[in-house]
């Protein structure tokens, strides 16, 4: 037996059962309608947020180690053609995507075994190289916004469920007042079931939020990190295109 179940409040002689006690099940279910639809898209926001909070963790980590995992091949292999073979495992890592794009682009001009058989071979190595540098923007564009997605109801989620809540703190107490109001009298019985109610919402809009705020937080600085990443390879790339372009390029000449 709670000690809410037999309290005797004087003057008035008011019995206190158990369904506004510390029983929260129960507070919920003898809520008002207006506060259970509160409560209802508050919970439809939770589980829609952790869905996507577990989503993003495993995509997430999944970058992170299959970029390492990539990156390692590329430094490790001076064959593009190998690493290019190989990079289809790593179907998260955006650096792979990257590499994959830049590639396609430079295989399909013909421009890494010929260059344009120019005799300027600086004239050969710009087409080539801006060809590539806006494959990487392109590519490097398209990963940030597939890493991005659903980020956006997290952080709606952060700013719309505490007021949410707050609708829901505002309906209870306004209950509150208008049964003292109906039954003419300020006592426990009257203003704890609207208070009750008021407070479950908060409670509920908080527990929603916060969760949120924090998960938007996070992986927003570890998209950061992969974009930087992102453009550290694209540098990175574009120099060694442009290194093997400038070798063939002088061999051409010697020739």
């Amino acid at each position: 037996m709670t000690i809410f179940e037999n309290v005797i409040w004087l003057p008035g002689q008011i019995h206190l059962s158990g369904a506004f006690g510390s029983d929260i099940l129960q507070m919920v279910l003898h809520a008002g309608p207006v506060v259970k639809l509160v409560l209802l898209i508050l919970c439809l926001f939770s589980i829609l947020s952790w869905t996507i909070i577990f989503m993003k963790w495993r995509l997430f980590r999944r970058a992170r180690e299959e970029n390492t995992l990539f990156l390692e091949l590329f430094w490790e292999s001076s064959a593009l053609n190998k690493i290019y073979g190989e990079s289809d495992q790593y179907a998260f890592s955006p650096v792979a995507h990257l590499f994959r794009a830049a590639y396609s682009e430079i295989m399909r001009l013909g421009k890494i075994q010929n260059p344009g058989g120019a005799k300027d071979g600086s004239a050969a190595m710009m087409p080539i190289l801006d060809v590539v540098e806006r494959s990487l923007k392109k590519t490097a564009l398209d990963q940030a916004n597939t890493l991005e997605r659903a980020l956006s109801f997290l952080a709606t989620t952060g700013n719309t469920t505490p007021f949410i809540g707050l609708f829901g703190t505002v309906w209870g107490i306004m209950e509150s007042f208008r049964n003292i109001g109906l039954r003419g009298a300020a006592n426990l019985s009257v203003v704890a079931p609207g208070i009750s109610e008021a407070l479950i919402a908060t409670a509920a809009g908080l527990a929603a939020a916060i969760p949120a705020v924090v998960a938007y937080n996070y992986f927003s600085s570890k998209l950061s990190g992969l974009r930087n990443e992102m453009d550290l390879f694209s540098a990175d790339f574009l120099s060694l295109v442009e290194r093997q372009i400038a070798k063939k390029t002088a061999g051409s000449k010697e020739e």
